[in-house]
């Protein structure tokens, strides 16, 4: 197995983890967090929350991995430049997602 491929695959495993996440948001009985140490605000449906949240979760996790297809193309391969601002554009939207779209549409 080359260094490239091993790359992929441990970039891939954090990948899958948050889609896990994503599907462990789904069946959630209480509302998922977005934050880091941050209490969860009051929300209205947390059903409809939760499942927003496991859709951004797994989307999330679906880009990282294809954002990462990058890696395996070898050592000091220029295009790895496209998984670094990728991932940089990716986390950025996920939080102007959770915040104008679904904070706006389940805080009470």
């Amino acid at each position: 197995m080359t260094g490239a491929m091993f790359g992929f695959i441990l970039w891939s495993i954090v990948g899958c983890l948050m889609i896990g996440l994503g599907v462990y948001s789904f069946f959630s009985k209480r509302p998922m967090g977005f934050w880091a140490n941050i209490k969860t605000f009051q929300v209205t449906d947390f059903k409809g929350y939760n499942a927003a949240m496991g859709k951004l979760f797994c989307g999330f996790g679906a880009v990282f991995i294809l954002l990462g297809l990058p890696l395996l193309m070898g050592q000091n391969s220029p295009w790895i430049i496209v998984s670094v601002l990728g991932i940089l554009a990716e986390a950025i939207a996920a939080m102007v997602i959770y915040t104008v779209v679904i904070e706006k549409k389940y805080r009470s």
